[in-house]
């Protein structure tokens, strides 16, 4: 059973943190035609294949239902970095940027997982979501997206859209809580700091905006530290 804050926990964010120094280091360089198309097509493959093999690992365990679709933030944004990198859809950064960036930060700080290391669940979840943080930092200091507060807020609006295919799910199944519209997750979030359902999903609607404000912040502090990004 995977522990939250435990050193297996620890030393996923250490992976993280030394994933996306390197890339904000090694920017200038991943900006050769050559190296940035590799580097690319290896982060498609990494992500396409987090999310086939989680869907394989359900079929072959004879698993698979309603709640294996990839309904949740985090594998809807994990495809889409896929589809961003793969043909360089700028009308995606944003998504990518703001969305996945924000969910798979969440996801790697307070992980709703069962499987501990060195099971495959363990590092599926944590490669898929360190490389959807990777994609929209690498879209930032090495693609040089500039995101503006139009683009956070068209990115506000697709979470809406994202969500309809969810919530129809939750409701049909009666079983699925996919981006945690039904109720909160079991495991220990910062959902538990909310109010109950469905009152936490209005305060989830503010604090998506704070965070988008707080994000673009970074960026401008980004911005200054580093030239010529």
């Amino acid at each position: 059973m995977f522990e939250m804050f435990s050193l297996e926990h620890y030393a996923a964010l250490v992976v993280a943190a030394i994933t996306f120094i390197a890339i904000v280091v090694y920017r200038k360089e991943l900006r050769h035609p050559t190296l940035n198309r590799r580097f690319r097509w290896v982060m498609v493959a990494v992500l396409l294949g987090c999310e086939i093999g989680l869907q394989s690992s359900y079929i072959i365990g004879g698993s698979w239902g309603v709640d294996s679709l990839p309904f949740e933030l985090c594998s809807l944004t994990l495809l889409l970095s896929a589809v961003s990198l793969a043909l360089r859809v700028k009308q995606l950064y944003a998504i990518v940027f703001f969305l996945g960036s924000l969910g798979a930060l969440q996801a790697l700080i307070t992980p709703s997982l069962a499987e501990a290391f060195p099971q495959f669940r363990y590092f599926q979840f944590f490669i898929g979501h360190i490389g959807i943080i990777a994609t929209a930092l690498f879209l930032l200091v090495v693609e040089r997206y500039h995101p503006t507060l139009r683009s956070m807020f068209g990115a506000l609006l697709w979470i809406h859209v994202l969500a309809i295919p969810a919530a129809i799910a939750n409701i049909v199944s009666g079983t699925t809580n996919f981006m945690f519209l039904a109720r909160k997750p079991n495991s220990a979030s910062l959902l538990d700091a909310l109010a109950p359902w469905p009152w936490y999903i209005l305060q989830m609607e503010l604090l998506a905006i704070v965070m988008c404000f707080i994000l673009l912040g970074i960026v401008q502090l980004i911005n200054r530290m580093i030239r010529n990004i």
